[in-house]
């Protein structure tokens, strides 16, 4: 089947405007967003809800229809939502071989064309996932177990805008060199030295992009669209447990690579069940020159060490902490911290594990409060937030997997637990697990345990001698094990610069005094910086340049110039 880019519709034009305004947001750093992030009619159309349910229910118990994918066959991966329903999609079945290969015969009209008709295809493809956001909403809240209002707005608009982040920063990364220069070099003698040269932004090779369970595409569109803007074909290799959302991504994605006249093989699919080892088998083959992954310690060390031959983004687990001096709002602390342990049942990797607190005491505009009374407070604010089972299910979502469960019943003997980890019905899904947070005493002393990553809805109130104490703690066990997020609640602006210079010394995000609205564990695309190569939890800050020059060489073709040569510039 013949290619043919120059025939294609105009994208980039189309998507000028949008394209400039993102840039600009970048730069300023405020807020903005092209995308609605509310699943409302009044957003997306009167039929818009039904319309987007529906298309998820029509990809129940039936082959996932990807046209002209590489492969042969199916494989059932065995999707069960966390709410009690068994998906049975079965979706492409393609080897290593089969989808690199198919990769790299799709990569040469992809690399040769423009950035600018590149960025122009992604802002086309992230317009229509969003026009599909219902549906991706369906496939995320029956995959990952995040409550629908969540995955609506994570793994749809949320998930689009880091998207359109990670493509406009490699665009401008791109565009930040010129396309063609005339150098010339004044000669004592006779006439100058002229040379003419062009300059090619050149994509590295394929892309893998590993992804994850509980935020298959808020974690996998940056890396995703970083890649394609950057001239680089992607392998989408979803975790089973979450392998529709990106199916319906690579679908969309497909479809208007087709029709911008490329070969869709640019987005490849590989769909495999549980216990599967593709993703290292694509990630050691030396046609893959960049890795985007998002998961346990344990591989993303592995891919760091062993994929030598690719530029590797990962993001892993950390002990996410807060610093507990003093507050002048001591219920909005509550709140805040409350509702930041219990979105998504704890099952974000910025959510807080780690509060150390003065077991003695520490000064709030309700008189001193030691280690102890924070830590009954603070269970006490989570049941307000939960006594009610609607709005429970509505924050906790359901538990992705059951290790998960797992862990809890292993926390459950740590220390002393203030706050037990309780489960709670559904109102409208019977076999939904949900948990309500636990929370365990423990002291500076227990090292050994809060220096472990207890993924889920566990929490320690761990009791330190002073600030400097939680510090000296902080240094320790970030700089070792690494973060994504820090809180610190103080009212001394001395505090808080120690703790500032304290983040910037172990390289984390940090959050100062948040009592409101604004929460530890979400950040906000073109504005916020997620994660920090700067520490072990991450080899990337998306999105910043580090992100998306690693994807891509600037190559550079000369000659002398002559009279012709300078006609053309």
């Amino acid at each position: 089947m013949p290619y043919a880019p120059s025939a294609s519709p105009d994208f980039f034009a189309r998507h000028s405007d949008l394209l400039q305004r993102a840039v600009e947001a970048t730069a300023r750093r405020d807020y903005w967003t092209p995308f609605k992030e509310s699943p409302s009619t009044k957003a997306y159309g009167e039929q818009a809800p039904a319309e987007g349910e529906a298309a998820f229910q029509a990809h129940l118990g039936k082959p996932f229809a990807l046209d002209g994918h590489p492969g042969e066959g199916l494989v059932e991966v065995a999707e069960v939502s966390p709410y009690g329903m068994e998906l049975r999609v079965s979706y492409p079945k393609v080897t290593v071989e089969q989808a690199l290969s198919a990769a790299a015969a799709a990569a040469d009209t992809w690399r040769g064309a423009d950035p600018d008709v590149r960025v122009g295809v992604a802002a086309e493809i992230l317009v229509r996932l969003n026009a599909a956001s219902f549906e991706i909403g369906h496939a995320v809240h029956h995959t990952t177990g995040q409550p629908f209002v969540m995955a609506f707005q994570a793994g749809g608009p949320h998930a689009q805008d880091r998207g359109l982040e990670a493509a406009v920063c490699a665009w401008a990364e791109q565009k930040r060199h010129p396309s063609s220069a005339r150098w010339s070099k004044p000669q004592r003698k006779g006439g100058d030295l002229a040379m003419q040269s062009r300059y090619t932004p050149v994509g590295r090779g394929s892309a893998l992009l590993v992804a994850c369970n509980t935020f298959p595409t808020w974690n996998g569109y940056p890396g995703l669209f970083a890649s394609l803007v950057t001239g680089n074909p992607v392998i989408v290799k979803p975790h089973p447990g979450a392998v529709l959302p990106l199916a319906i991504t690579v679908r969309i994605a497909r479809e208007v690579l087709a029709e911008a006249g490329f070969d869709p093989n640019v987005v490849v699919l590989a769909a495999e069940a549980a216990g599967g080892r593709a993703a290292a088998e694509f990630a050691l083959d030396p046609r893959v020159r960049i890795v985007d992954f998002t998961g346990s310690t344990q591989f993303g060390d592995w891919l760091e060490d062993n994929a030598r031959q690719a530029s590797v983004y990962t993001e892993k687990a950390g002990l996410n902490t807060v610093i507990v001096d003093s507050t002048d709002d001591y219920q909005g602390l509550l709140r805040n911290l409350a509702f930041s342990l219990s979105l998504y049942s704890g099952q974000m990797c910025t959510t807080p594990q780690n509060l150390l607190v003065p077991r003695h005491g520490f000064p709030t505009d309700q008189g001193r409060k030691s280690a102890d009374e924070f830590a009954a407070d603070l269970g006490a604010a989570l049941d307000k937030l939960l006594g009610d089972p609607a709005r429970a299910a509505g924050t906790l979502g359901a538990l992705a997997n059951a290790d998960i469960l797992k862990r809890l019943e292993a926390a459950a003997g740590l220390g002393t637990t203030v706050h037990p980890s309780a489960e709670i019905a559904h109102p409208e899904y019977e076999g939904a697990a949900l948990h309500t947070p636990l929370i365990a005493r423990l002291d500076a002393a227990d090292h050994d345990t809060y220096t472990r990553e207890w993924f889920g809805p566990i929490s320690f109130v761990i009791g330190v001698d002073d600030t400097a104490h939680a510090l000296e703690i902080f240094r320790q066990t970030v700089g070792a094990h690494g973060a994504l997020t820090t809180a610190v609640h103080s009212t001394s602006e001395d505090v808080l610069a120690k703790v500032e210079r304290a983040a910037l010394q172990v390289g984390v995000q940090l959050s100062e005094n948040l009592t409101g609205a604004v929460f530890v564990n979400q950040t906000a695309a073109f504005a916020d910086f997620h994660g920090s190569a700067a520490n072990p939890a991450a080899s990337a800050t998306l999105t910043d340049a580090a992100f998306v020059t690693g994807r891509f060489n600037i190559l550079q073709c000369r000659r002398p110039a002559t009279s012709q040569e300078n006609s053309r510039v």
